[in-house]
């Protein structure tokens, strides 16, 4: 099993490493919001997206059909975690998985908290972490797997290394 989160998590930081932005601010937020709701909308998705400045304010929100409050509350609570970890939501769970860790023995509080796959930091080249885009209302992988493809797309970043078929975290 190690081997296999080890594959993970080489993956993901890929992933984090290669979907950095050259700017990132409102406009483009709305932008990449919209990317997120075509994709969810042409797969016929029950998925909701959020994307958060790490202060926290709320530049784009979308709920699809089939979404409810809920759906906002795992979104409050892998912005917690990326923003404050400034690594995806996946990575983490990826990260405590392997190392037998859990929210709580990491000091943190699960209603706060989720270390599930949908969180993903929107880093500026040079710059750091400015934002997070989520996803909830898939399976955790897939709400993942959605981001990358998302931010993917809108950075016109081809080769994007991806999570094996049927990754289990």
């Amino acid at each position: 099993m190690t081997d296999i989160l080890d594959k993970i998590i080489e993956i993901i930081n890929n992933q984090e490493e290669l979907l950095v932005f050259p700017h990132f601010n409102k406009s483009d937020a709305w932008d990449l919001g919209h990317v997120f709701a075509e994709i969810i909308a042409e797969k016929n998705h029950k998925a909701a997206v959020c994307i958060r400045f790490v202060s926290g304010q709320i530049v784009f929100q979308w709920a699809g059909e089939g979404t409810n409050a809920d759906n906002d509350y795992w979104m409050l609570r892998k912005f917690n975690l990326v923003r404050d970890t400034e690594r995806s939501s996946l990575l983490n769970a990826a990260r405590f998985k392997k190392k037998g860790d859990t929210l709580e023995s990491r000091g943190l509080d699960p209603y706060r908290y989720a270390a599930v796959g949908g969180g993903f930091p929107v880093r500026i080249k040079n710059s750091g972490m400015v934002a997070v885009a989520l996803i909830s209302g898939l399976p955790h992988i897939e709400d993942h797997t959605l981001l990358v493809e998302g931010i993917s797309k809108y950075l016109n970043i081809k080769d994007v290394p991806e999570l094996p078929e049927n990754t289990i975290i």
